[in-house]
């Protein structure tokens, strides 16, 4: 891993992310309101969909609605489409770096992993996108599903070099 320091930021490369540490830089406060906004949007969007309904997400489950597929479907082609327009027209980060995506090798635990996903999303009626959205629209028992959630990434940093790659 290559680390490299400047005077406004801190960077880290390595061969499939960058990342840009922002949190060191003074700002004012209002600096964040954009990200703040932009997740009220989102929670928004969220609720209106009806992405965020418990009843909602069982009927994927039990393969009674085709609502949710089509959502999902929907993010996927606009996903797809997006990809190409970055790799086509060469597009780059805000701070001007070139955007690669890398490939990836096969991994089992890719497998599990979804696995393991899709059957606390079944269970918990809550995927970790709108946990927020649905304790602000008062589905306060998701708190339960959001600190699972938090004890279960820490439990996988603990772990990780202890697992296959």
């Amino acid at each position: 891993m290559n680390v490299q320091h400047t005077n406004t930021d801190f960077e880290v490369r390595s061969l499939d992310a960058v990342c840009v540490n922002d949190s060191e830089l003074k700002h004012p406060f209002w600096y964040n309101l954009k990200y703040t906004l932009a997740g009220l949007l989102f929670g928004i969007v969220l609720i209106k969909s009806e992405v965020i309904s418990w009843l909602r997400i069982q009927e994927m489950f039990r393969f009674q609605s085709f609502h949710m597929y089509g959502v999902i479907g929907s993010a996927v082609v606009v996903g797809i489409i997006s990809v190409w327009v970055i790799k086509k027209w060469k597009i780059k980060t805000i701070y001007g770096e070139p955007i690669v995506f890398a490939i990836k090798k096969f991994s089992w635990g890719n497998i599990y992993g979804g696995l393991l996903f899709g059957l606390g999303w079944a269970m918990t009626g809550a995927c970790p996108g709108p946990l927020f959205a649905q304790i602000g629209n008062g589905v306060i028992v998701v708190a339960i599903t959001l600190l699972s959630a938090i004890a279960g990434t820490w439990v996988y940093g603990k772990c990780r070099e202890k697992l296959p790659h």
